[in-house]
């Protein structure tokens, strides 16, 4: 089964993913952990090279194709392996992000051409499971401000993140059946909470 944690700037994705991982590993379950971008050797480096506060100078298509570029790794080294292995795989962040950042957050690139790149890039890999973790973008702003991993892509206007946000319900509107909206404005433990009961109800 492939799970996928998306939602806007400190939404709680990343210290939700490994309690989550251990709560299911308890249960007797083989379970693996990853990242977008990132998850590799080389898509770590794309990362970087993506989120360098010094690099402001990049195009919103360059930096599309660069998340797609560190996504056809994964997916070829990580994903495909380890779903065929009869794992779970728990990823923060995947191709909706492209679609929500690139595509409704810049408004320059089409959603269908960006489509197009992502299908190219994941031969059509899709998540059976996608969490939105939805928060107020100034809320998680702030709290993002007080953690380690400042981003070029943090960096960018307020108005940016919740062209973002509006773009993450457009894409739940599309797809219902795959998408499960939580409020992440609460506590942590009651997010980690419907998170497990999300999860338990979709592995039956």
């Amino acid at each position: 089964m492939f799970i996928t944690l998306e939602g806007p700037e400190g939404s709680g994705k990343t210290s939700h993913i490994q309690p989550l991982s251990r709560w299911l590993a308890a249960r007797g379950l083989n379970v693996y952990v990853t990242r977008e971008p990132g998850g590799t050797a080389i898509g770590e480096q794309i990362r970087h090279v993506i989120h360098d506060l010094k690099n402001t100078e990049m195009h919103p298509r360059t930096e599309a194709l660069l998340y797609q570029a560190a996504r056809a790794q994964i997916v070829e080294q990580v994903l495909r392996p380890r779903l065929a292995a009869g794992e779970i795989v728990l990823c923060d962040r995947y191709f909706d992000s492209t679609l929500a950042y690139q595509g409704y957050g810049h408004q320059i690139i089409g959603l269908d051409e960006l489509r197009q790149v992502i299908r190219f890039a994941t031969g059509g890999l899709t998540p059976d499971l996608t969490v939105l973790l939805d928060l107020d973008v100034e809320v998680g702003l702030a709290r993002k401000g007080r953690q380690d991993e400042w981003n070029r892509l943090d960096a960018f206007t307020v108005d940016f993140h919740q062209r973002v946000r509006a773009g993450y319900h457009e894409l739940l509107k599309l797809e219902p059946m795959r998408w499960v909206l939580l409020d992440a404005a609460q506590p942590w433990e009651s997010v980690q909470e419907c998170l497990r009961k999300v999860i338990s109800e979709r592995l039956g």
